[in-house]
C-alpha cells in the first residue's frame, strides 16, 4: 500500500495513482505480486545521484525553462512538489538481472534503474542515427527538445535527467517543452495490460475498425489537463458525430455536389472573402497551438474548420443558388474545396490515411505545411467515396463484450460473462463434457507475432508433446511457469492464434481486482480432474469450444476450486489457490 495515498496495488518503485515515486520499504504491508509473500530486506550497495548538491543549477533551470518551454501545467506542478518537498538522493543501480550492466568495479552483478538509463538512451539512439548527432544534443542554442510523457514518467524528464545532464559540467541540450499526459482509463477502471483492462495495439487491429479512426478518438480526447474515461459509448458517439457526421460529411456533400452538378470541376475563379479570412485566422491558430504542442486543441480547431464549412454549406444553399445565383455558388463550393484542402494536410500529422485518400482526390503533389492557404488550387477532383463507416450498435456491444473478459476468454473470444449450465443440465452433466488434465511445461517462449502470448510446450501425459498459447506475458514471467504442472482444457478444439495453432488452454484464477494465479497442482502428466466424491467420468468423445466450457461455471472460493457448488479434486487432493482466494476461473 503506498503510504502517501493508501492505494492497494502501489509498486515498490512508484505509485501509479499519486505518481509519489518510492522506496520498498516504504510501502505499507509489502507483498510479492507475484507470490504474495513478505519480502524480508537486506542490505546491498548502491550508486546514487546527490540531487540536493546540485538543487540550485537545477532549480534556476527549471525555473526558467517552464516559462521559456510553456510546460503542461501538470508537469510544472509535479516538478514543483519535487523541489518544494526537498530533494533526495536517488539510487541508479538495481539488484537485478535485466537489464544494462553498470561498468564500475564493484557493481559487476547490478545494472542501472531504468529511469536513470532510458533518458540517457535518448542520446545514444541518436548517435547511433547520424554522426551529426552533437548538432542535436550539444547545441542547446538552437535545438530545442520536445518531450511526450505520461503524468508519471514527469520528474524522470524533468529532475532526474535534466539533473544528470547538470551534474556532469558539460553542455547539453536540454528540455525545452514538455507535453504530459493524464490517465486515459478504461470503462470502469485503468487500462492495465497485466490484468488485460482495456483494448491495445493489437486489439485495435483486430478490431477491424480502421487505424484513423482510433487515432481520431484518442486525439480528440487525449487526456492533457485531466483524466479521460474511454467508454464505448463515448468512443461510438464521438466517431459518428465528429468524425463522420461533421467532418466526413463536409467532405462528402461538398465532393458529391461538384461532380453530381460540376462534372468534378471546380468551379469558379473567386473565393468568399469572407469566409476565407475567418478560415485563415483560424489556421494561424491552430499552427500556433501545434507549436506549443497543444495537440488536442489544435485537432478540436480543425473540427471547428469542418464546423465552420458546414454551416456555410447549409447558409448558402448551393442547391438553390445553382440555378439562380451561379457564381455565387461557385464561390462558395471552390471556398469549400480549398478549406477541404487545407484541411487534408492539417490532418496529416493526426490521421494519414484519411490526409492522403484526400490529397489523392484532391489531386495533390505538394501537400507540405506551406501548402496551406495558397489561393492555388486544384482544378477537377476524383469521385469520392465514403471516408468511414459508421459504428452500429451492434458491432459497439459485440466489442464492449469482447473486451470485458479474463485473459482466457480474450485469446479463445468468448464470452465476457460466464454461461450457466446449457440447456438447465446438472454441474455433473456439464462437468462430464469436460476433459481437465495436469500437464507439465516443458518450454516457455515468447510468440513471435504476438506480444501478449506464450507458446507453452507440455508433457500432458501423451506420448507426442501439446503445444497452446496463452496471454500470461504481462503476468508471468517465463521462469515462473517453466516445469511447473498445470491444468489444461485437454479436449478444447484447436485454434490457431497469430500464426500458432494452440490445442487447449491452461487454467487460471482471477479475481475482481485483476489479480491471476495460474493453478499450479501437484500432480503427474495426464491425471484428470473429478468432482468430490464421484469418479472419472468416462474419456468425451467430442471436443468441445470456449463456450462449451463456460457452460461449468468455475470458480475460486475461500482458495477452493469449485464447478457450481462441488469441489474439484485432482490426483486425490483438492484442487486449490493460495494467491486469488476468491475469483472466476477460465
Amino acid at each position: 500500500m503506498c503510504p502517501h495515498c493508501e492505494y492497494q496495488d502501489a509498486r515498490g518503485d512508484q505509485c501509479e495513482s499519486c505518481g509519489k515515486l518510492l522506496d520498498p520499504i516504504e510501502l505499507i504491508e509489502p507483498r510479492c505480486g507475484t507470490c504474495g509473500g513478505t519480502p524480508r530486506i537486506e542490505s546491498t550497495r548502491h550508486l546514487y545521484i546527490d540531487l540536493p548538491a546540485i538543487r540550485p543549477k537545477l532549480e534556476e533551470w527549471m525555473n526558467t525553462a517552464k516559462v521559456r518551454g510553456d510546460w503542461a501545467n501538470n508537469a510544472v506542478r509535479m516538478t514543483e512538489s519535487w523541489i518544494r518537498d526537498g530533494l533526495k538522493e536517488r539510487a541508479i543501480t538495481r539488484d537485478l538481472e535485466w537489464g544494462i550492466p553498470v561498468p564500475k568495479a564493484g557493481f559487476e552483478n547490478k545494472v542501472f534503474y531504468v529511469w536513470f538509463d532510458a533518458p540517457i538512451g535518448y542520446i545514444s539512439i541518436t548517435a547511433d542515427f547520424t554522426d551529426q548527432w552533437e548538432g542535436w544534443w550539444r547545441d542547446p542554442d538552437n535545438t530545442e527538445l520536445f518531450q511526450f510523457v505520461g503524468k508519471d514518467n514527469i520528474p524522470f524528464h524533468t529532475v532526474i535527467f535534466p539533473g544528470t545532464q547538470i551534474a556532469s559540467g558539460e553542455i547539453w541540450t536540454k528540455l525545452h517543452h514538455m507535453s504530459s499526459s493524464e490517465y486515459l482509463n478504461y470503462e470502469a477502471g485503468k487500462f492495465s495490460k497485466s490484468k488485460g483492462i482495456g483494448v491495445f495495439g493489437n486489439d485495435c487491429r483486430d478490431t477491424g475498425i480502421p487505424a484513423d479512426v482510433w487515432r481520431f478518438y484518442m486525439y480528440y480526447n487525449r487526456p492533457e489537463n485531466s483524466d479521460y474515461q474511454f467508454t464505448w459509448a463515448d468512443f461510438q458517439e464521438k466517431v459518428n458525430g465528429e468524425l463522420i457526421g461533421n467532418f466526413s460529411n463536409l467532405v462528402h456533400r461538398t465532393f458529391s455536389f461538384i461532380h453530381r452538378y460540376f462534372e468534378g470541376k471546380v468551379p469558379g475563379q473567386d473565393l468568399d472573402e469572407d469566409i476565407w479570412a475567418d478560415i485563415r485566422k483560424k489556421e494561424a491558430l491552430i499552427t500556433e497551438k501545434l507549436d506549443r504542442a497543444e495537440i488536442r486543441a489544435a485537432f478540436r480547431d480543425i473540427f471547428g474548420l469542418a464546423k465552420l464549412g458546414n454551416k456555410a454549406f447549409q447558409s448558402g444553399e448551393p442547391w438553390r443558388t445553382r440555378t439562380e445565383d451561379p457564381v455565387a455558388a461557385a464561390v462558395l463550393l471552390r471556398t469549400l474545396l480549398f478549406l477541404i484542402r487545407d484541411m487534408a494536410i492539417l490532418i496529416k500529422p493526426y490521421l494519414p490515411a484519411a490526409s492522403l485518400r484526400l490529397a489523392n482526390w484532391l489531386g495533390l503533389e505538394n501537400d507540405n505545411w506551406h501548402q496551406i492557404g495558397s489561393r492555388d488550387g486544384p482544378s477537377a477532383i476524383a469521385e469520392p467515396v465514403i471516408l468511414f463507416d459508421k459504428l452500429d450498435d451492434k458491432l459497439i456491444q459485440a466489442l464492449r463484450t469482447r473486451f470485458g473478459g479474463t485473459q482466457s476468454q480474450r485469446d479463445f473470444g468468448g464470452d465476457s460473462v460466464q454461461s450457466p449450465p446449457v440447456g438447465g443440465k446438472s454441474v455433473e452433466e456439464s462437468f462430464a463434457a469436460l476433459d481437465l488434465r495436469a500437464a507439465k511445461i516443458l518450454q516457455v517462449e515468447r510468440h513471435p507475432n504476438a506480444d501478449k502470448l506464450y507458446i507453452i510446450t507440455l508433457d500432458d501425459g501423451d506420448e507426442e508433446p501439446r503445444v497452446i498459447c496463452s496471454g500470461l506475458v504481462d503476468s508471468c514471467r517465463e521462469e515462473e511457469l517453466q516445469g511447473q504442472t498445470i491444468i489444461i482444457v485437454y479436449n478444447l478444439k484447436a485454434a490457431k492464434l497469430r500464426g500458432v495453432k494452440s490445442r487447449g488452454m491452461l487454467l487460471a484464477a482471477e479475481d475482481e481486482a485483476g489479480n491471476l494465479e495460474v493453478l499450479m497442482p501437484n500432480a503427474l502428466p495426464g491425471d484428470r480432474v473429478t468432482l468430490t466424491g464421484g469418479e472419472p467420468a468416462p474419456i468425451p468423445a467430442k471436443k468441445i469450444d470456449i463456450k462449451q466450457f463456460l457452460a461449468t461455471k468455475i470458480t475460486a472460493v475461500d482458495g477452493m476450486v469449485m464447478a457450481g457448488e462441488t469441489q474439484l479434486v485432482l490426483a486425490g487432493s483438492p484442487l486449490k489457490t493460495t494467491k486469488v482466494l476468491n475469483g472466476k476461473v477460465g
